[in-house]
């Protein structure tokens, strides 16, 4: 089935938990098949109800767009090398998982009995890939103009403080290497515990000198920006 193309037509009814997403969203669909797709996951895929892999390819680029565009009408004077860890910043899986949450998404996921069994409704890579979907079925939905004003109020202050995010720790504590002619810092996984859908990690960030330092979180780059936020901490005390 091409991207778009709907096989039901406006006569899918959409469920109780879905409409709910939908006004939560702020979007009320003339095609509701394409909110619903955009709402499937692969493991609940079938050859007359297509995921949202596709969908989300094409989210990705959308939201690429509109968030480019914010961020030189929020700093005209920026360079591009300034502006690219800002974009990435603001698209990247974690952030578009954290406005999912925000807009509940997770509870509208369709998923299949396994995936659900394992937590899928919080997993960040599901919540992220699905909220790329629901911006292309905006997108497919409406118009650009439509989409970039619901990116624009979803992401919300994100965008102004996107440059204070970007300056995240693994790449100061890349940079501090770097300006001492050592190679990049390498990050171990020095054990993982917890269920699959709950997974705890510890990550051991290292330096070429020998200085390291370990942290504790529930995803491996959580775990790796805090042990660099660690190391950063102990190389200014001078304990490095």
């Amino acid at each position: 089935m091409a991207l778009g193309q709907v096989s039901e037509g406006n006569r899918l009814k959409l469920s109780a938990t879905t409409r709910a997403f939908m006004n939560r969203l702020g979007h009320n669909f003339a095609r509701p098949e394409l909110l619903h797709q955009a709402l499937t996951h692969s493991s609940l895929s079938t050859n007359t109800r297509p995921d949202n892999q596709r969908l989300e390819f094409l989210g990705d680029r959308v939201l690429g767009m509109v968030i480019a565009e914010a961020l030189l009408a929020d700093d005209p004077g920026a360079t591009e090398g300034k502006l690219a860890p800002r974009l990435n910043t603001l698209v990247r899986k974690e952030t578009c998982a954290e406005v999912a949450n925000a807009i509940d998404l997770g509870e509208a996921l369709m998923l299949g009995r396994s995936e659900m069994m394992s937590g899928g409704r919080r997993k960040t890579a599901l919540l992220g890939d699905a909220m790329e979907a629901v911006i292309a079925a905006v997108y497919l939905d409406a118009d650009f103009e439509t989409v970039r004003a619901l990116v624009l109020k979803l992401w919300g202050n994100r965008i102004q403080k996107a440059e204070e995010s970007a300056a995240d720790p693994k790449s100061q504590l890349q940079e501090w290497a770097q300006a001492r002619g050592m190679p990049p810092p390498k990050y171990a996984e020095i054990e993982r515990t917890g269920p699959d859908h709950a997974p705890v990690f510890v990550i051991e960030a290292q330096l070429k000198n020998g200085a390291k330092s370990r942290a504790k979180a529930n995803s491996k780059r959580a775990a790796q920006q805090a042990a660099a936020t660690s190391l950063l901490e102990k190389l200014e005390a001078g304990n490095g």
